[in-house]
């Protein structure tokens, strides 16, 4: 089935109420007439100046209204975004650009300096990047850009994997996984009335299931360019949110800020969370202090399978992601790619079937295969690297993923075992396990973590001590190092390949 061109929609929300609040950031509000407005400018600027359909265009820009607008002017007409985290080195940037092979970079003040290069323009959103200004570049007010048809097939975005193995691959969505994931509204709890808050970047799969959703049902959407808790609190209140999409690490924070238990948050109606480990702990203070329901989120940038949990609906789960969502067929298969016997005592990797799969990594045919996995049927899935198992009523329980997994001494060791004893200690407020060479053990297991505010950290012999206590003979870390903060992407993944590079090093002790 064709799906609908996400611009129809935007079209069709600002036929029925013109002047509701659509989209806005900390400088702009936009309606829904004038949202649907200024995306017709930017299609009709982009194909007046000869953009293809299905060719990228690339934004390496703030999370703010501009970006979106680039976004979705790009779809409108018929090209295919390509956003870019800031964070990203200028090498990293001219190879994400080139490797897209966007014609078309949008850039503001906060994106890396890029080369020039024969046949690919530049457009400053801001007025202080390099390139064309972006007023003066967009087409006149009331231009229309020219129709576009779109298959289910056909490309919708671009989206560069937060790099915490390496560089960056493209992901290339299809228009049918977009489509799937827009009619997760329901799911969702949105609707026309509903205000969605988002504190995570643009260029994210994490950011775009929820503000997708939200826009196409016509939320108005609001985006915050720079999280920090007090502002987070202070927005959520003063705009009465009833949804927002956050990261672990950011319920995290909010939970230690002092403000959080006098905040009015009554109005919420729904929390998402995805993309990093949702600890039991921090599942049960979320739920506890913060009004609404609780939905975690589990699954990949690839698509593949996916997992919700309903946390607020089952308390006795906060272990687990969840069951598949419906219509999402997940299995376990061995290391040699065998398919495992269901069961609760079945441990393996986490393979996922759905319409929600990328079609593959963009210009990387032989990294696509490998991310794929084919049952006895043919059956495309998609490998997540993730170890898990199923308990007894179909709530996964994920393990590790299988490339932190130690293995020493021959025995597997996971990272989130031991991680969960050491955040036991009272000094602790997060920890990050990972493997390092060992001439006995082939591996050993050692770990960095980060105090709790307010609380002096003890000896880490002290602590390395009181965990190995409490650990199995084979789990017992080698060494613990204070660190003042973990390294992490965009969205918040731990990057633990910097704290193994920064552990042979010597590091720095926090």
């Amino acid at each position: 089935m064709t799906p609908e061109p996400f611009d129809l929609l935007l079209q069709r929300r600002a036929a029925e109420d013109p002047g509701a609040p659509a989209l806005g950031d900390d400088h702009t509000v936009l309606d829904r007439g004038a949202l649907h407005a200024q995306v017709e400018r930017v299609a009709a600027a982009l194909q007046r100046d000869g953009v293809r359909p299905g060719q990228a265009v690339a934004m390496c820009a703030a999370t703010a209204v501009p970006q979106a607008l680039v976004f979705l002017g790009a779809l409108r007409a018929g090209a295919v975004p390509a956003p870019i985290p800031t964070s990203v080195t200028p090498g990293q940037f001219e190879a994400m650009v080139a490797d897209s092979g966007a014609a078309f970079v949008f850039v503001d003040a906060k994106a890396p300096a890029l080369g020039p290069t024969p046949g690919r323009r530049l457009v400053s959103l801001d007025g202080v990047a390099a390139g064309a200004d972006f007023q003066a570049w967009l087409a006149p007010p009331g231009a229309r850009a020219a129709a576009v048809e779109v298959q289910a097939g056909d490309p919708f975005d671009i989206i560069y994997s937060s790099g915490t193995t390496g560089t960056p691959k493209g992901i290339v969505h299809p228009q049918s996984m977009r489509a799937a994931q827009v009619g997760r509204a329901v799911r969702y709890a949105l609707d026309a009335s509903s205000v969605m808050l988002l504190a995570t970047p643009l260029c994210s799969n994490t950011t775009l299931v929820a503000f997708l959703p939200a826009l196409a049902c016509g939320a108005r959407v609001q985006l915050m360019g720079r999280f920090d808790t007090a502002g987070y609190l202070r927005l959520a209140q003063d705009l009465c949110a009833t949804h927002t999409m956050l990261v672990p690490v950011q319920y995290q924070r909010l939970m230690a800020h002092p403000d959080v238990d006098r905040a009015d948050l009554r109005a919420f109606r729904m929390k998402l969370c995805t993309s990093a480990p949702f600890t039991p702990a921090l599942k049960t203070q979320v739920l506890a202090r913060w009004p609404g329901g609780l939905l975690e989120i589990y699954g990949m940038t690839e698509g593949g399978g996916s997992c919700f949990l309903d946390a607020h609906l089952h308390p006795g789960k906060l272990h687990t992601v969840g069951r598949p969502a419906e219509g999402h067929d997940i299995r376990l298969i061995d290391e040699d790619g065998r398919e495992l016997p269901p069961g609760p005592q079945t441990v393996g990797e986490v393979v996922g079937r759905s319409v929600s799969m990328m079609t593959g990594y963009h210009g990387r045919p032989a990294q696509t295969r490998e991310a794929e996995w084919f049952d006895a049927q043919g059956r495309r899935f998609i490998r997540t690297g993730d170890i898990g198992r199923f308990d007894e009523d179909g709530f996964l329980i994920l393990m590790d993923r299988r490339k932190d997994i130690i293995i020493s001494g021959g025995f597997n060791l996971y990272p989130s075992d031991l991680e969960a004893v050491l955040r036991e200690h009272p000094a602790v407020a997060d920890a990050a396990v990972f493997g390092v060479p060992s001439a006995q053990w082939g591996e050993t297991p050692v770990a960095c973590v980060v105090a709790r505010a307010g609380v002096a950290p003890c000896d880490p012999e002290t602590l390395r001590h009181w965990a190995n206590e409490r650990l199995g003979r084979t789990q017992r870390l080698a060494g613990v190092r204070w660190v003042a903060e973990l390294p992490r992407s965009a969205i918040g993944k731990v990057l633990r390949r910097e704290l193994r590079l920064g552990w042979g090093e010597g590091g720095s002790e926090g």
